[in-house]
């Protein structure tokens, strides 16, 4: 196994990566969130609760996006 390439250059870019992909999710479950709450015409109460629900897989997509940038950005056969 090599060694991953760890410049300023290569995490740049894969904080770049990462930031693109992260709001790219953040906008389409914050649409799937939005769509549900509004179809069920929840109350504010409720839209918190439905909030947390959605919380915990974006964390789980948000993680795995910044470990596939990383990985990508950084492994040597990419360079």
């Amino acid at each position: 196994m090599q060694q991953r390439i760890k410049t300023f250059k290569t995490l740049s870019r894969a904080a770049s990566a990462a930031a693109f992909l992260s709001v790219q999710a953040l906008i389409c479950i914050g649409t799937v969130y939005w769509a549900v709450a509004e179809t069920l015409g929840l109350s504010p109460m409720s839209a918190l609760v439905l909030g947390g629900i959605f919380a915990v897989p974006t964390i789980f997509v948000l993680i795995t996006a910044i470990r596939v940038a990383f990985d990508a950005e950084t492994d040597p056969a990419n360079q």
